[in-house]
């Protein structure tokens, strides 16, 4: 790698929708060049071809996809900024019957992925002299509920792995920004998680206003456009509705 890397140029993983979608189409508004990557190839088509962002087909915890992603970004110009989004939960089961195979997917997503992806690009954002890492991780990275367990897990996880790399990478001035929303309400993230649409309408029942999508990706975009030497090492964000994971205001 060289200092020639584009700046004002991202890699936004999970954009194939909700906060992902809406941080590329924020950065792709704002003039920056994004690099959008998911799994579902149609869904980020269809992005690319409404905004102008670079679609990239790729599964973040597989090595041979992380691989070629950097190949490819390399050969496009490369990116002064990494934003991880991808991620997700799985079961709402306590640790006594705890589903192993729901606990191993969060672990690769949330946790193996991001941390695949930074080790992969943490050469780039070296050489551009001023990169930037955001962390999406989760209020549930912050304190533990019941029925959250495994999510609690992996997402105290990526919240200390996020901490670390802050500590290791400072000597290089790359920046490392942690974003932890709350209740958001998204068309996959419930619905993935429980399965069943009847009950991840329950999660947002009476709650006048969760967060959007666009409310976090708007903190995302100001998070990664602020001057460089400014580092918000963790920005927490709920709805007001929401004091705490365990107070949730509901109405009727």
């Amino acid at each position: 790698m060289t200092d020639h890397v584009q700046k004002k140029a991202a890699l936004v993983t999970g954009a194939s929708s909700g906060i992902g979608e809406a941080t590329v189409r924020a950065l792709r508004a704002g003039g920056w060049t994004v690099f959008a990557v998911a799994r579902r190839a149609d869904r980020l088509a269809a992005l690319a071809a409404a905004t102008g962002a670079v679609a990239i087909p790729a599964d973040i915890s597989e090595d041979d996809d992380v691989s070629r992603l950097l190949s490819q970004v390399t050969e496009a110009g490369g990116v002064d900024t990494l934003i991880n989004i991808a991620g997700g939960a799985r079961g709402a089961d306590r640790i006594g019957t705890a589903s192993t195979e729901d606990w191993e997917w969060m672990y690769r997503v949330n946790v193996l992925g991001t941390m695949k992806l930074t080790r992969a690009f943490l050469p780039m954002l070296r050489a551009t002299g001023e990169g930037t890492v955001l962390n999406l991780t989760s209020t549930a990275a912050l304190a533990a509920y019941e029925g959250g367990g495994g999510y609690n897990a992996a997402k105290f996880a990526q919240h200390a792995m996020t901490g670390a790399l802050r500590l290791e990478e400072a000597e290089h001035n790359v920046r490392v920004i942690e974003v932890a929303p709350g209740l958001v309400y998204t068309e996959e993230f419930a619905l993935n998680r429980l399965g069943d649409r009847q009950a991840a309408e329950k999660v947002y029942q009476g709650v006048e206003k969760p967060l959007t999508a666009e409310d976090v990706a708007d903190v995302v975009r100001y998070a990664v456009t602020a001057p460089h030497h400014v580092n918000l090492d963790q920005i927490v964000i709920r709805p007001v509705a929401q004091a705490a994971n365990h107070k949730l205001i509901r109405k009727g």
